[in-house]
């Protein structure tokens, strides 16, 4: 696939740039003429991979959160969420619905909704160093319907 159109953006990992962040994102994808739908799809994929940063890569400190958009042919909005904080031991058991390794009132659901909104979630990551969350939606959009 050939991209057609890029974003890039980078935020302190704080609670009032996952908003900013939500926006951004979706804002850039809007080109693609996308229903309020898939825009909110987007929006709450998005929201939940930066508070995954925000909440569980950095922890106690502060971070920066790297974040792409990529429009690719056929209509496909490609967002790559990063961040070089703590990592993901065991990727699989954090992709498990109500996992989550700070315990208490946090309900791990954060994967599960990424995976139920956009198409494709892909999460890449190495203890120590920072995790990369890939996600792509296919836009079909306002004048696709038949």
């Amino acid at each position: 696939m050939k991209v057609t159109n890029s974003m890039r953006t980078i935020v302190d990992s704080r609670s009032v740039n996952e908003g900013f962040a939500r926006v951004t994102v979706s804002t850039f994808a809007s080109q693609l003429d996308p229903t309020v739908e898939e825009l909110s799809d987007i929006k709450t994929a998005v929201s939940e991979a930066v508070t995954n940063c925000i909440v569980h890569a950095y922890r106690e400190k502060s971070g920066k959160i790297y974040i792409s958009t990529d429009i690719l042919d056929d209509s496909i909005v490609r967002i790559k969420i990063r961040d070089r904080g703590c990592g993901i031991d065991d990727i699989q058991q954090a992709m498990e619905p109500l996992y989550s390794s700070l315990g208490g009132e946090r309900a791990g659901l954060g994967f599960a909704v990424m995976e139920s909104f956009m198409d494709k979630i892909k999460v890449r990551s190495t203890p120590g160093k920072g995790t990369t969350v890939t996600l792509q939606k296919k836009i079909n959009g306002k004048y696709n319907h038949d």
